[in-house]
């Protein structure tokens, strides 16, 4: 008997684009030249940027976020440096697209979450905090994202997770507690991408750090002879944010629309030469 086509229709996909840590002025100026190119090109539904760094190394200004937004970033994320610039505190509130980890104690300002309507559907992002070798920990984030994960798939299965956390060990276990239940988990904060970027067996994609947009020339986004000073010495030394050309680093996830889980996970890597 010869064999019959599968007619069934092929899944609808929906496909996320995330930039791991934007650093400084560098960093900005790519994102907001590469972005709206990166959309056409990849054939992205949704964009979410890490703007923790984009402040000159160090957390970030309305001002910056707005400029993210209007090149095309439907959502920014944090981290453990969103309150070094004290004039985001009352825009966090006024600005749900721009998120503050989930984890922080009632009471901080901001969100940690959102869901977004979309022309193929809504999408959840939850912005999370990881605690080992961070320097301020907060609430213990795998009993706390569990329960914020099945709130959120009430009204979508599509979610996404920045987990901004410095142990590669922690990251890991939180892609493994996650899988299944969001679209993908994609760390951030070591400014390193790292080459583990898979689709774990129950759906859920996973890499471990994302990377930076900063400097390609630099350490982690900083001048090289203050770190190699600080490192040689030992005293206080103060950093610079790198200049030059700049190394764009992120992942795409595609995921299937219907059931949330993901398809695939691709890094991505783009090298701009700052003029």
């Amino acid at each position: 008997m010869p064999d019959v086509p599968d007619e069934s229709p092929s899944p609808e996909l929906f496909r996320i684009l995330f930039l791991g840590d934007i650093v400084g002025e560098p960093g900005r100026k790519a994102v907001i030249e590469l972005l709206p190119k990166l959309r056409e090109e990849l054939d992205v539904d949704f964009a979410i940027v890490n703007g923790e760094n984009s402040a000159n190394g160090r957390g970030i200004t309305p001002k910056i976020a707005i400029s993210l937004m209007r090149a095309k970033a439907d959502v920014i994320t944090t981290g453990d440096h969103i309150w070094d610039q004290k004039e985001i505190v009352p825009f966090l509130s006024d600005e749900p697209r721009l998120l503050r980890p989930i984890n922080y104690p009632e009471g901080a300002p901001g969100n940690g979450s959102l869901i977004l309507q979309t022309k193929k559907g809504k999408v959840g992002v939850i912005n999370l905090q990881g605690r080992t070798f961070m320097r301020e920990p907060l609430e213990n984030p795998f009993p706390y994202i569990t329960r914020v994960v099945e709130e959120m798939r009430k009204e979508t299965p599509l979610i996404f997770v920045d987990f901004h956390a410095e142990a590669t060990s922690e990251k890991v276990a939180m892609g493994w507690h996650l899988d299944g239940m969001v679209s993908a988990v994609i760390g951030t904060h070591t400014h390193i991408p790292t080459a583990d970027e898979r689709v774990l067996p129950k759906g859920t994609a996973f890499q471990c750090d994302a990377g930076m947009c900063g400097p390609l020339d630099s350490i982690i986004g900083s001048q090289i002879e203050p770190v190699l000073e600080k490192f040689h010495t030992h005293l206080p030394t103060k950093f610079g944010v790198g200049r030059g050309a700049v190394r764009l680093n992120g992942a795409l996830v595609t995921v299937n629309l219907a059931t949330g889980l993901a398809v695939s996970v691709e890094r991505i890597s783009r090298i701009w030469e700052n003029p």
